[in-house]
């Protein structure tokens, strides 16, 4: 008996001591995962709670070919980062894989019009991929009906406008979700988002690296490609003795050490414009530096254990679709004459196994930038003035579309970046599409979450 009243009183203690949870509020919270646990095929995998905001872990049954519905299925990864049933809803993609353990992040469109977020992985990207794989399935197409399939679906809870975003190949994507479906969303902010509608045409890109930043940096790198390629047998014993001491190797993707280094040396000068800039000219060694120190700037810069089996593992279902329907930069080298071994190998298909190794369509691109140019409405492309993907650029309509540049910013742009006056400018176009007023009332302070970039590091997976 005594322990039963003390028992009674240490938990009316505790119940004075802690603040009650309004029951609107624990209502509300048990609605939302009630509403979405009721969304057919929506798993919820896990939910946290960062100070005002919810964030789910979700999977939702997709199927793996969305022409024969009634056939095989997978689960597709997404998360949702909750504010409001009435807040606008940012639908973002990376165009890859959500990380392993995700965690509550915004986009720069989230964090301006202080929004919910869904973030979704990309088809056939990490745990995304049907099984067995029908590689044929893997098409701009097909993820445009997964992301449109989920917009329906998750409707059914958020009243408020929708704002598709994504950078590089994840702006690809919402630009292809916004061919196919041009009413799923209020808008699209595609960052970075390369155009190569006619794929042997690229002259654009070599017409960049004439351009970009200084001669004398230009030169500098040219240079360094060129003494690379001349100490071929010494750089290359020095990435065999890397891969054996990292486990790497080559033998399904590029095939040998000595393809791989050449790749490498090939897209040092891309990596560096897409991931440096101007500022970081004067790291460039010179010709006369060691092989150690050429060696390692350069595996710095554009990571010798990218181009290797498990580099590459990650970055498959990507490569496939550039091979297949996205294209790529087809670059001329002139600097490297006589100095290269292996005529084409710049290209896709060259670091995909053989079995996935495909004829590329020409037809989806043309058709995409021909709807961008004349049909799309409410669309913003955000480009850097010194990112090599952002040589080939989207055209946009004059339907409420806009593009903007970067000034010496790479593959990193952002509204951020832009020059004060078009900042101001894009971001009232972002809040009028999402329909919020500059001196709305917000929603109550939340805590403050770390920016998702939405692109992928080449050096890490």
């Amino acid at each position: 008996m005594r322990l039963r009243f003390l028992a009674a009183l240490a938990a009316a203690t505790l119940a004075l001591l802690l603040p009650a949870l309004p029951a609107t509020a624990a209502v509300a919270q048990d609605e939302l995962l009630e509403r979405l646990k009721a969304i057919p095929g929506l798993t919820v995998v896990s939910e946290a709670q960062p100070a005002g905001y919810r964030f789910f872990v979700l999977s939702y049954t997709q199927p793996a070919d969305h022409r024969h519905p009634g056939r095989d299925v997978f689960q597709q990864r997404l998360t949702l980062l909750h504010r409001s049933e009435q807040a606008p809803v940012v639908l973002a993609t990376s165009g890859y894989g959500l990380p392993v353990t995700p965690a509550a992040s915004r986009t720069e469109p989230t964090r301006l019009i202080d929004g919910n977020q869904v973030s979704v992985e990309h088809r056939f990207f990490r745990s995304s991929r049907p099984s067995p794989a029908d590689w044929d399935d893997l098409t701009i197409w097909q993820e445009a009906t997964d992301e449109h399939r989920i917009v329906q679906a998750l409707k059914t809870i958020y009243s408020g406008k929708w704002i598709q975003t994504g950078v590089s190949k994840g702006g690809m994507t919402s630009v292809y979700h916004r061919r196919f479906y041009p009413g799923d969303v209020d808008g699209v902010v595609a960052y970075v988002a390369p155009d190569d509608p006619v794929n042997p045409q690229d002259l654009a890109y070599d017409r960049f690296f004439a351009r970009v930043g200084t001669p004398a940096c230009r030169a500098a790198l040219e240079n360094v490609q060129r003494e690379a390629l001349k100490r071929r047998e010494r750089m290359v014993a020095l990435l065999e003795a890397d891969a054996a001491r990292n486990g790497y190797t080559f033998g399904r993707t590029l095939g040998s050490a000595d393809r791989s280094f050449e790749m490498t040396v090939l897209d040092t000068a891309w990596a560096f414009w897409q991931y440096l800039g101007v500022a970081d000219c004067p790291s460039v060694p010179p010709v006369t530096a060691r092989d150690e120190e050429l060696y390692a700037w350069i595996d710095n810069v554009a990571s010798f254990a990218f181009y290797t089996d498990q580099g590459m593992e990650y970055y498959t279902p990507y490569y496939y679709q550039a091979a297949t329907q996205l294209g790529w930069p087809d670059l001329a080298f002139r600097h490297l004459r006589g100095l290269t071994r292996y005529r084409g190998l710049y290209q896709p298909n060259s670091v995909l196994p053989a079995e996935l190794r495909s004829r590329h369509d020409p037809w989806p691109m043309p058709d995409v930038d021909h709807w961008v140019r004349t049909r799309s409405e409410r669309m913003m492309f955000i480009y850097g003035e010194n990112d090599p993907w952002s040589a080939e650029r989207f055209t946009p309509s004059r339907r409420d579309s806009y593009l903007y540049v970067a000034p010496g910013a790479n593959h990193g742009a952002s509204i951020a970046l832009l020059s004060e006056a078009e900042r101001t400018e894009a971001t009232a176009t972002l809040l009028r599409w999402a329909d919020v007023s500059m001196g709305r009332q917000r929603l109550p302070e939340a805590a403050p979450l770390p920016d998702d970039p939405m692109l992928p590091d080449r050096h890490t997976r």
